[in-house]
């Protein structure tokens, strides 16, 4: 097995997870992110945990449920981390085992060089840059993001909390994701007004061409764009009208993550934020639908209640 796989394996259950001996740990994953798997399951043996592992076959969406075998197990760990082919993150699974008081991380569509690059990261300075970010979300209103590409969409957080995703998950009922690094909200539903066009990365990976999406009473109207807006519009249209729902607002801050095409790294890029669309129900939101995707915007300029926070990718809190 890869040694340097194993040492992020370690770090993340280590530093990030606070793994003990005798816990029950539970690695759920499919025969893709395999060897990702067994890293986590071999590391939480050695450090005496009660390990578990169980392959599923690989889910057809993000936010799509795992089989109920694995929900039901799910419920009976104290940490969890599921490097996966599509997201668990947005399912009921997850949230019924975080509820249950299980702590940990998912890693949708993990690979062993993101988890060499971007888990290996000062956590503490990552928690206090979130913690500001978080802050300034849930004492605001009122959000405006503009990009010199185009975009220029504003929506409604009051009444609604920022999340953080700092990669710190050591306290009972805790969560994220692996590799971390964002601060997120769930914009009230039917608010969001505009366009917003993502030039880095959506779904498939980083984007051909700019994808261009209009939005009216908090939902997306209209795709444009090349071949990725095309597929996305169409992964949109196989799952119904609240896959158009404007579900998340994020503000990427891992310094050492990279374009790479693959949402969980690229949505935690520093100086980027990006904007989803489909399901929110398990952070804050109501809309709950099997769909969940996120569009990555470069340099963009990040407006609070009229205050600017961020300068074409510059913070400036």
């Amino acid at each position: 097995m890869n040694e340097e796989l194993k040492h992020s394996a370690l770090i993340a259950l280590r530093d990030c997870l606070a793994l003990k001996a005798g816990e029950t740990f539970l690695v759920i994953t499919d025969e893709a992110k395999r060897e990702i798997g067994y890293a986590f399951f071999e590391v939480g043996k050695e450090m005496g945990a009660e390990a578990v592992i169980m392959e599923m076959l690989p889910r057809r969406l993000n936010g799509e449920e795992p089989p109920e075998v694995v929900a039901k197990a799910w419920l009976a760990a104290d940490v969890f981390v599921c490097p996966t082919s599509k997201s668990l993150t947005h399912t009921r699974a997850r949230q019924n085992a975080v509820k249950q008081g299980a702590r940990g991380a998912t890693l949708p569509d993990v690979n062993a060089e993101m988890m060499k690059r971007c888990i290996p990261v000062d956590y503490k300075k990552m928690e206090a840059r979130c913690s500001k970010l978080v802050e300034a979300l849930n004492n605001g209103k009122h959000v405006r993001v503009t990009t010199e590409l185009g975009t220029d969409i504003s929506f409604s957080i009051e009444g609604r909390n920022g999340a953080p995703d700092t990669g710190i998950y050591t306290e009972k009922g805790t969560f994220g994701n692996l590799p971390a690094g964002e601060a997120y909200i769930a914009p009230l539903e039917h608010t969001a007004e505009g366009v917003f066009i993502v030039d880095g990365a959506m779904m498939t990976g980083v984007v051909d061409k700019p994808i261009t999406l209009k939005v009216e009473k908090g939902f997306v109207t209209e795709i444009t764009g090349g071949e990725s807006a095309a597929a996305l519009l169409k992964e949109v249209e196989s799952v119904g009208h609240n896959a158009r729902n404007i579900a998340e607002f994020g503000i990427g801050i891992n310094e050492k993550a990279v374009f790479t095409g693959n949402v969980l790294e690229d949505e935690k890029i520093d100086n980027t934020i990006h904007i989803a669309i489909g399901n929110n129900a398990h952070f804050g939101g109501v809309v709950d639908v099997p769909f969940h995707q996120d569009g990555i915007i470069t340099k963009p300029t990040v407006y609070i209640d009229g205050k600017m926070i961020i300068k074409e990718g510059v913070h400036l809190l």
